[in-house]
């Protein structure tokens, strides 16, 4: 065999497997190149657009929880002024209802003073009528008895009706 023949042969035999290898082999690992390429391009862009997304997102919630934290002062505020205006009406109320008993009780004092007289409440005649008898009747038998006990001249009698007229002046005029 001569070298140069087989430098030939070598040649074309080398000719035909690079020509061979770029029509068969070489298109498909570059068509698998491009494809792995494409989707590693895609998947970048899909992971910009999620933190473009992500960014969004989170823009809206920190927003949302502005709103809802507004929201909620509002309501709190609002309800404090509610709440305030409550306790203003039941204060204001309140001293309504002292200012009017005190000026009842102002000319109940007015109409006792100048001696007029007032119709009992139907608390007060039972009031009266628990305690028992006083005034005029109660004083009137007292000064019976001290009558009774002069005549019989005895000083413990005496001592005793004396206490009675008392204590029944006192009750009359605790009861006035």
């Amino acid at each position: 065999m001569n070298l140069n023949a087989t430098l030939i042969a070598q040649i074309v035999v080398f000719l035909a497997f690079v020509g061979f290898t770029m029509k068969f082999v070489w298109p498909p690992i570059v068509q698998a190149l491009d494809e792995r390429a494409k989707k590693i391009a895609d998947g970048l862009a899909a992971a910009d657009k999620a933190k473009g997304d992500l960014v969004l997102a989170e823009k809206k919630a920190g927003e949302e929880l502005r709103r809802a934290r507004e929201s909620a002062t509002e309501l709190r505020s609002g309800a404090e002024k509610q709440a305030a205006q409550a306790l203003e009406d039941a204060r204001a109320e309140a001293a309504e209802a002292r200012a009017a008993e005190t000026v009842r009780r102002m000319a109940e004092q007015g109409r006792a003073v100048l001696g007029e007289m007032r119709p009992l409440t139907p608390a007060e005649l039972a009031d009266l009528r628990s305690a028992g008898p006083a005034g005029p009747a109660v004083m009137a038998d007292a000064l019976r008895d001290l009558a009774k006990a002069r005549g019989r001249a005895s000083k413990g009698d005496l001592e005793a009706a004396l206490r009675a007229v008392a204590v029944a002046a006192v009750t009359w005029r605790d009861r006035l």
